[in-house]
């Protein structure tokens, strides 16, 4: 016969809509569900208490379920600083469920524990939000849990003859566990509608024995006066509604049927949520589930759950009211209970007799008419007309014993001439599992040594400690060891109460004094290794207070280390000694506690991993979690990538900021000649006012006035000259930062002795190479300035002939990479590298030979430092200050990433302390008086319909196809810029893209043109930007058509110099410029027009085309028309760059300087 409850347990109940899922089958993506039953007989009670606790305050994450090989691993967070990882593998068992086959943690225990309990509670709770979102409905938390002890099967009393020996046996024979089990809950939300009350009843139930049928339960009726012999009266409780005559009725309630839906009932939400939470705690700690008990009754006596206490009080809150089966019955609920045996003797000669007394709330009870619950409770009763049952929980848990002494109706008898085999034999065992007095103290007992919790401390070598725990008892004059735990087919009787007190006792004190190793005695364990500090703190602090315990011995084994915590202050000092490296010191620290030397390496590598405590060779040990230490170590980190030391930690001469603060954290500094030589001057920079900075003067030869700023910079160039400090010049486009680079070397060339002849290499665009050469010939004529035009290949001439007697050698990008060899075999003054966004890829072969040439001087020039990333602006520093930040991925850790995301707003401040000697940047701002007044405008154009209709067939075809990639964009970079690219040229003319549609005109040429008519008829200048040069070509075959004259200029121009003085000198009136190639380098005040045709995301690159001609020597108002096809990509580009644009100035104090990179968000909204 198939039982009214299901036996299997999840907890607590699952009130589902029938049919929801077909076979009980879950998606394949839920993690496993897993029965309470079979967690808590993994891990243990105490241990699957906690892991509720972990399991509901969210520290399990990272929860990952593979159905393949049935594993389930988590992280769960404890009280190490790193999150533990659990792994369970998992088999399938019945009606959809799994069960644990194996389970394994990094925690100190190692497996079977509280992390592997909370991963699996975790992980119910998963598969229940699975079934919500599949429209399933859930009413209770997956993160309660209930015991598993096993019902006690119906005692009958024993005859009335029986001997006292035979009771006695009874009494102290072989104990059975019984286990309570803790169970929570908590109930779904649910609106509070006038609905029909519940009520719990009351009845005693007369339960006759079993039949021989051994599948038919036991059955039962209410009782009566008359009880049938050999019954049992237990006590039952079931739901019932109100009747029709003002009565308590059952109608169709049954405990099967509360834990679901009944339709044809209006139940009070909260009270039938109660009963179904009370049915599914009754289930789960029972498994009497199979002997076809009367589905309308629950029997308290089976309640083994200590919970039903807490239900109860509930019940009162929920106004479920607690009735019996007529109005006359009272149900009263009491506050504590007690059994125990009474001892009294007439006289020393007479029989020792024993009485079972129960009290309730200290009022005496008949043992004879009472049961127990569970073995957490009591209740009483008394058939009468006017019956009352009164229920109240124990204070500890009811023994076997004592629930056996309330079935004992008859005076337990021990004879005067047994009396001293009692006391002898059978008192000792009796007292540890039962309360014996004598109240009128008639009775003297014997005093009985209780039971000492031995622990056995055993040191061994390297730091290791082994605990073991055992009972050591005295009894008759004799010592007996017994394991710290019962175990199966252990006949000895134990002191249960006394050692649970003193277990709880010793448990308190590790739990609290054993920081370092509290996952290992959240629950005391035969036997504990330790090793490295926790064996220390144990030793040092734990064993001690244990020491002061009563009940509790220590037996040490071994020799005792003299463990020693330092709890002083540390005191901190740092020094640099040069190193066989040019730019860099090795690092020493020096750390003292208590006049003690902390190696320096084992306490760095113990910062780095998040150690709370350290422990020396010496054994003393001390805590980390110190402000010295923290700013200690992120120092540190700055100063050097831990996996690049070789040697030990080193500081670079151009991290004089960090170096100083080295020097506010230390209590002492010591400086090598040299650093403080490099540092000194180096901390003169580290001011935002340029002109405390020594002025140098001017070099005669330079024929240029400059301006004020010009000179600042110019003394600021001319003080990192004399330190040897490399720098990066970042002045905005057209504040003439040639003019000052050619004042620089002009002063190192009058101020070096006359053997020294090494010449300055300039590396620029070879765009830019002509204009170098110009400038220089303009503002230093004085200076012999060579220009290298080919390879040596190619002019059939060695660098070092063509290179001899010069002060400065100009020369591209392209030829210093291609030739590097040559320019490496040459001794040069200082490298300058113009344009120097050019060489930003740090994985480029510009980028490697610009780092590697050997100079004493390098210089950087740039009017964007920045393009794309914060790591544009680490590569530049690497080339001419490489020891400022030497780690690309330290970097990317300590200020790309966190900037980015946003989360560590305080960063750009440091950033910019630590950059800020050896960058300089100006903006156009400073000279905004000099300058005339710049005017932009945005053209909207509205595409012709074929245009259009043709653009919007092309976007939903990339658009489709685009969403699908961008999701990887590292995999798919190439094909979504491509796809990008696509609809930027259809928004310009289709033809770009076919030729086919060549008939379709391009609406943003007729624009321009319309434009362009009136400016030139006004005798105005006008530069024409593009991106595309096949756009480019498109307008200037148009200006050919109707006669406009015109220069162009692209990558593949060859006679630049000749094109640009065409625009210059007033030939052309119309400069067309591939924005690559002519965005940088070129003075082209002459135009006061300028035209954007195609906008793209990134604000630099149009503002530096844009100050080709709005910079000094601009003599008229500039005009600028951004171009955008309305309805198409380039309205989502200009909307992008205003967002990009938000981050230009964040590094150096609201200046225009860089963009971050595409995202996949920034795609994502080009397409929308």
């Amino acid at each position: 016969m198939r039982a009214e409850f299901p036996a299997r347990v999840l907890f607590p109940v699952r009130m589902e809509e029938p049919g929801r899922w077909e076979n009980g089958r879950m998606p394949s993506d839920a993690p496993p569900l897993v029965d309470v039953d079979d967690i808590v007989h993994l891990v243990g009670p105490a241990s699957f208490q906690r892991a509720r606790g972990y399991a509901r305050g969210g520290a399990v994450s990272d929860i990952d379920w593979e159905v393949s090989s049935g594993t389930l691993t988590s992280k769960v967070k404890g009280h190490s600083p790193r999150p533990y990882r659990s792994r369970i593998v998992l088999a399938p068992a019945a009606d959809g469920f799994h069960r644990p086959v194996s389970s394994a943690c990094s925690c100190p225990v190692s497996g079977d524990c509280k992390h592997v309990a909370a991963t699996l509670l975790e992980s119910n709770a998963t598969h229940m939000q699975h079934r919500e979102r599949d429209g399933v409905r859930r009413t209770s938390e997956l993160r309660t849990a209930a015991g598993l002890a096993e019902a006690p099967q119906p005692t009958e009393a024993p005859p009335a003859e029986a001997s006292w020996k035979t009771t006695m046996t009874a009494l102290t024979a072989k104990k059975t566990a019984s286990t309570a089990r803790p169970f929570g809950t908590s109930a779904d939300t649910a609106a509070k509608l006038p609905r029909t009350p519940l009520a719990l009843q009351f009845e005693l139930r007369e339960q006759t024995p079993r039949t021989a049928d051994r599948w038919r339960g036991p059955t039962a009726k209410a009782a009566t006066s008359n009880a049938e012999p050999g019954a049992v009266y237990r006590l039952g409780v079931r739901p019932v509604i109100p009747g029709s005559s003002g009565n308590w009725v059952r109608a169709n309630i049954t405990w099967n049927s509360i834990t679901h839906q009944i339709n044809q009932l209006a139940l009070n939400a909260d009270q039938h949520r109660w009963f179904a939470e009370f049915a599914a705690l009754y289930r789960a700690t029972t498994r009497d589930v199979y002997t076809g008990q009367d589905a309308d009754w629950i029997l308290l006596d089976d309640f083994h759950s200590p919970l039903l206490w807490a239900l109860l009080r509930d019940a009162t809150k929920l106004g479920i009211e607690l009735v019996g089966n007529k109005k006359s019955v009272t149900v009263r609920i009491g506050g504590n209970a007690n059994v125990s045996l009474d001892a009294t003797r007439d006289d020393p000669s007479a029989d020792l007799r024993f009485e079972t007394v129960l009290t309730l709330d200290g009022d005496r009870f008949p043992a004879d008419a009472a049961g127990a619950i569970g073995n957490h409770g009591v209740y009483t009763f008394e058939i009468t007309p006017e019956t009352i049952y009164t229920l109240a929980p124990s204070a500890s848990s009811l023994t076997d014993e004592q629930r056996r002494l309330l079935k004992q109706s008859s005076e337990l008898v021990v004879p005067a001439g047994d009396v001293d085999e009692f006391l002898t034999e059978f008192f000792p065992k009796l007292r540890r599992s039962v309360e014996v007095t004598s109240t009128n103290e008639s009775v003297d007992f014997p005093e009985m040594a209780p039971p000492v919790l031995v622990l056995t401390a055993a040191f061994r070598a390297k730091n290791v400690l082994r605990l073991s725990w055992d009972w050591e008892y005295f009894e008759a004059g004799t010592y007996s060891r017994l394991p710290l735990h019962a175990t199966a087919g252990d006949d000895e009787l134990r002191d249960v109460a006394m050692e649970q007190s003193t277990i709880e006792q010793a448990e308190r004190v590790l739990r609290s004094a054993a920081e370092a190793s509290a996952d290992l005695f959240e629950q005391l364990q035969p036997t504990t290794t330790l090793q490295g500090l926790p064996a220390a703190e144990f030793t040092a602090k734990v064993l001690p207070e244990l020491e002061a315990l009563r009940g509790l011995r220590i037996e040490v084994n071994g020799s005792r280390p003299d463990y020693q915590e330092l709890t002083e202050a540390p005191q901190l000092s740092i020094k640099t000694v040069e190193s066989n490296q040019r730019d860099w010191f090795d690092l020493g620290v020096i750390v003292t506690i208590e006049g003690r030397d902390v190696p320096f390496g084992p306490l760095f590598k113990a910062l780095a991993r998040g150690q709370k405590k350290l422990l020396l060779v010496d054994n003393s040990y001390l805590s980390l979690d110190q402000p010295a230490f923290a700013e200690l170590h992120r120092l540190i980190n700055e100063a050097s990538a831990l996996q690049e030391w070789e040697t030990g930690p080193r500081i670079s001469r151009y991290q004089a900021t960090l170096w100083a603060e080295f020097e506010d954290l230390a209590d002492e500094t010591e400086q090598a000649q040299s650093w403080r030589a490099a540092v000194t001057g180096l901390m003169a920079l580290d001011t935002p006012d340029l002109s405390t900075i020594e002025s140098t003067p001017l070099p005669p030869s330079i024929r240029a006035d400059m301006r004020p700023y010009q000179r600042e910079g110019f003394n600021w160039l001319a003080f990192l000259w004399k330190h040897q400090l490399g720098g990066i010049l970042a002045d905005d486009m057209g504040l003439g930062k040639t003019l000052q680079t050619l004042a620089l070397i002009s002063h190192a060339v009058e101020q070096r002795d006359a053997s020294d002849t090494r010449p300055f290499l300039v590396v620029a665009p070879t765009s830019v190479v002509s204009n170098w050469l110009a400038e220089a010939e303009h503002f230093a004529p004085g200076l012999d300035v060579r220009g290298i035009t080919a390879t040596e290949q190619k002019s059939g001439r060695r660098l070092r002939g063509l290179v001899a007697g010069a002060d400065v050698v100009v020369t591209s990008y392209a030829l210093f990479r291609l030739d590097f060899e040559a320019y490496q075999d040459e001794d040069w003054a200082g490298l300058i590298l113009d344009e120097a966004q050019f060489v930003k890829n740090s994985s480029s072969k510009a980028h490697e030979a610009a780092r590697d040439l050997n100079a004493p001087f390098k210089l950087a020039i740039t009017g964007t430092p920045m393009e794309n990333s914060l790591t544009d602006l680490w590569s530049l520093f690497g080339i001419v200050a490489p020891g400022l930040f030497p780690s690309a991925r330290k970097f990317a850790e300590n200020y790309v990433r966190p900037i980015g995301r946003g989360d560590r707003p305080e960063l750009m401040a440091k950033l910019r302390r630590r950059i800020r000697p050896l960058m300089m940047r100006r903006s156009k701002d400073i000279v905004a008086k000099d300058l005339p007044a710049k005017q932009e405008q945005e053209l909207r154009i509205d595409l012709s319909p074929a245009h259009k209709n043709l653009y919007d067939t092309f976007l939903q075809r990339e658009r489709q196809k685009l969403l699908g990639l961008i999701g990887d964009m590292d995999k798919n970079r190439f094909v979504v810029f491509r796809s990008l690219t696509l609809l930027r040229m259809l928004s310009l003319d289709p033809s770009l893209v076919d030729e086919k549609y060549s008939d379709i005109s391009s609406s943003k040429l007729d624009a321009l043109f319309e434009q362009l008519e009136p400016i030139i008829a006004e005798g105005h200048r006008t530069l024409v930007f593009s991106q595309f040069t096949s756009f480019l070509k498109k307008a200037a075959s148009r200006m050919d058509d109707l006669g406009i004259e015109y220069t162009y200029l692209d990558g593949s121009t060859l006679r630049r110099p000749e094109v640009i003085k065409k625009f210059k000198d007033g030939t052309a009136p119309v400069f067309l410029i591939s924005l690559k190639a002519g965005g940088f380098g070129l003075n082209l005040t002459e135009a006061d027009y300028v035209f954007l045709l195609d906008p793209w995301w990134n604000p630099a690159t149009e503002a530096q085309a844009v100050d080709r001609t709005h910079r000094i020597g601009q003599t008229k108002s500039v005009m600028v028309y951004r171009m955008v096809a309305r309805g198409t990509i380039e309205e989502k580009v200009m909307v992008l760059k205003a967002q990009k644009a938000k981050l230009f100035s964040q590094v150096m104090d609201d200046d225009a300087l860089f963009s971050s990179a595409l995202t996949e968000d920034d795609i994502r909204g080009l397409l929308e």
